[in-house]
């Protein structure tokens, strides 16, 4: 009887104490707590790098569509036939003789 007498008494701080506890393991941990907000800055982070990377293949991507619709470079072409091709070699020098 003693104990219910007790806890009658100190009912105001239990409950305070788990309140409490409840705000701040909801600070800490959950969808919202400190420790999401971590892991979402290093999503956030990694995501930004990815998008770097992935516009430097677009715009280099670009240029090479570029390169091949608007005026039509023989020079790239040529390159683009060696590497597909494998016809000559990388470091081959061509010369070549302009009969009129």
């Amino acid at each position: 009887m003693e104990l219910i007498k007790k806890i009658k008494n100190k009912k105001f701080i239990i409950v305070n104490i788990f309140l409490f506890m409840y705000v701040v393991l909801n600070l800490l941990d959950g969808e919202r707590g400190l420790v999401s907000y971590y892991e979402k800055i290093y999503i956030k982070k990694n995501l930004i790098n990815d998008e770097n990377i992935l516009s430097s293949k677009l715009t280099t991507v670009e240029k090479k569509n570029n390169l091949l619709t608007e005026l039509i470079d023989l020079d790239y072409l040529e390159i683009l036939y060696r590497q597909k091709f494998m016809v000559g070699k990388s470091k081959e020098e061509f010369y070549t003789r302009n009969i009129k």
